[in-house]
């Protein structure tokens, strides 16, 4: 079951909702989601678009770090591309929660195409009081 936290912080997300980003699950401190690389997504040298690649990473650790109910945003974060991606393929990023420590806390995500790595991204994250 989707945290209503994670449903209701989605619901507002136009970024996420206009590049189709879908959520596939989430729970307490995880979360997977999924998107296509569109004409729009590709740059000039005909491949995928980091920042693309980043907003799909980034939307699976906002839900992860948001699926325990505090609103929590990013305080950080890094991302390693690992190979391109081009137009037509199916993203999946895999968030995963490693620590959280007082209002702090560090994220991993992993996005796949089918089962090859594309990019690891590491998310610290910050609870608002």
């Amino acid at each position: 079951m989707i945290p209503e936290s994670v449903v209701r912080m989605l619901a507002d997300d136009l970024a996420s909702t206009a590049a189709g980003i879908r959520l596939l699950s989430a729970g307490p401190g995880r979360a997977s989601a999924a998107m296509r690389i569109t004409e729009t997504m590709v740059n000039g040298h005909g491949i995928g678009h980091g920042g693309y690649v980043f907003l799909l990473a980034d939307t699976a650790f906002a839900c992860a770090c948001n699926s325990h109910g505090p609103v929590t945003v990013a305080a950080g974060a890094d991302i390693t591309f690992v190979a391109a991606v081009r137009l037509g393929d199916e993203l999946v990023a895999t968030a995963t929660e490693r620590t959280v420590y007082g209002r702090s806390g560090v994220y991993d995500v992993t996005v796949t195409r089918e089962d090859e790595v594309v990019a690891e991204f590491r998310g610290r994250s910050r609870t608002l009081r």
